[in-house]
């Protein structure tokens, strides 16, 4: 048999395989495009190591306010905390996270505190913290080594506002989530009891809980976006509210809310595979608004790859005096990963009709 015959059979074999294994996700241009106007500083490793962000609004100066940072570097792991011009204030170390979040006034020895969880990957257990205003520092308020049932990946938070009851939700690489109680030890510290799990079928990591509605999304990271009733003894089955295609592109990565009042807002997530966000109602059956992504300023770059993302309503002081919407940054062309900070009110101008900035709406 020829030979050039023969190669040409096998090239083409490849070809067809290759083809046909390979997923494409076609998907809707954006809405409109957006540029950052703060960044932070950048983490000191080169690799992937920045990943997630979340909001503290200080209780009296919104100016005072802070952002909370992972950083997973193998070396100096921990939680980077930046002022709302992006500059490093403050450090803590600790093990690897993916994954921070944040509840506002849970009842530690009499006191209302603001804590913040963070899966530790390490040694399989989970971090608590506590923001102390007056410096903008952590403070490590682990009651003992909460040991989780799973190989922690990713990690988020659910204050039950009906009870005033807190929870800490985790999940794996393999498709399993805990809910974990968490409760004052009697000495001001927290400690945690497992209180439920689910089962999806992939590698999940994302998640975020809606308060005041009782939602848990969960981002099952190349199928799609979940919805699940975040109370401990509710059904385990949950709800698709979409998938890859046309809105996503794998991986479906963070998951914020914006909360325009008590029963409207939006479902917010980053779509990955081709460096974008996507905004759904976060009422009803969580309809898709549209997309939008972070471009280039004359100063500070666009977005790409992101991980995590966090959103927050509320007046943030000076140019996020109508909100913020926080994303991780891939790659920063100025130096290594860093947190790009976007003024939601630019965000909301780029829809017909535009989306609701509503500054006023206290979900502490």
């Amino acid at each position: 048999m020829n030979i050039n015959f023969i190669t040409i059979l096998f090239f083409s074999i490849f070809v067809f395989v290759a083809l046909k294994c390979e997923k494409k996700y076609n998907t809707l241009e954006p809405d409109g495009k957006v540029s950052a106007i703060f960044e932070t500083d950048p983490v000191s490793a080169s690799e992937d190591t920045a990943d997630d962000p979340c909001v503290w609004v200080h209780p009296t100066d919104p100016s005072l306010s802070i952002i909370i940072g992972t950083d997973k570097d193998e070396n100096s792991p921990g939680l980077r905390v930046y002022d709302m011009n992006g500059k490093q204030i403050y450090f803590t170390s600790n093990e690897k996270a993916n994954n921070v979040d944040i509840r506002y006034g849970m009842e530690l020895a009499g006191e209302k505190t603001d804590i913040i969880t963070a899966g530790l990957r390490v040694s399989n257990t989970l971090g608590v913290y506590k923001v102390n205003p007056e410096s903008r520092t952590l403070t490590s308020i682990s009651a003992r080594a909460i040991n989780l049932g799973i190989e922690v990946y990713g990690s988020c938070m659910y204050k039950d506002v009906s009870t005033n009851i807190f929870y800490a939700i985790v999940n794996d690489k393999k498709g399993n989530v805990e809910q974990y109680r968490l409760f004052d030890n009697g000495s001001g510290l927290v400690d945690a009891e497992l209180v439920r799990t689910l089962k999806l079928g992939g590698q999940l990591e994302g998640c975020v809980a809606d308060d005041i509605l009782g939602n848990l999304y969960i981002g099952e990271e190349e199928y799609g976006i979940w919805k699940y009733d975040a109370s401990p003894g509710a059904s385990d089955n949950g709800i698709l509210i979409d998938t890859m295609g046309p809105h996503i592109a794998p991986d479906v990565e963070g998951l914020s809310i914006y909360y325009a009042n008590e029963s409207t807002g939006y479902l917010i997530a980053s779509s990955q595979g081709d460096d974008a966000y996507v905004i759904y109602t976060r009422e009803g059956e969580n309809k898709f608004i549209g997309r939008f992504s972070v471009v280039d300023s004359e100063t500070i770059d666009g977005t790409s790859g992101t991980d995590g993302i966090d959103v927050c309503n509320m007046n943030l002081g000076g140019q996020l005096s109508n909100g913020i919407f926080i994303v991780q940054d891939d790659v920063n062309d100025i130096g290594n990963q860093n947190f790009k900070i976007i003024s939601w009110s630019d965000i909301a101008s780029l829809f017909n009709p535009p989306l609701v900035v509503n500054n006023e709406w206290d979900i502490r």
